[in-house]
């Protein structure tokens, strides 16, 4: 998920949302249910509609349940401690920042093993 990309659209689907955090549908619905930031308004159409404070909040919840492991309930509390101490959309920029590099590094990986293909062959 690059930052350019959000800052050019105010909107997302889900759809394009899950496709750029890597997340299904399901799981997206159910971490509404379960982090009160996490409440996109809808459309006329009802459908959701998330914005770029939403993205970054959900990259940081993944980062919290994923990779550090932390409980749905954990992840509630700290998510509630940030915003207490006023650092909940600093840590959430952040989340979007890891998630953008490990994704540049992915990519990069991945050329480099072409690359080391092309050159044994």
């Amino acid at each position: 998920m690059r930052r350019e990309r959000i800052a050019r659209r105010e909107y997302f689907s889900i759809g394009e949302v899950c496709e750029m955090a890597g997340l299904k549908p399901h799981v997206l619905r159910y971490w509404e249910t379960q982090f009160k930031e996490l409440s996109p308004s809808k459309n006329r159409a009802g459908n959701r509609v998330y914005r770029a404070r939403e993205i970054k909040l959900i990259e940081l919840v993944k980062h919290l349940l994923y990779e550090e492991k932390y409980t749905i309930d954990g992840a509630r509390r700290k998510l509630e401690k940030l915003r207490e101490e006023g650092e909940l959309d600093e840590v959430a920029g952040k989340a979007l920042d890891r998630q953008a590099l490990r994704r540049l590094h992915e990519g990069v990986n991945e050329l480099l093993d072409i690359l080391d293909d092309s050159r044994t062959d």
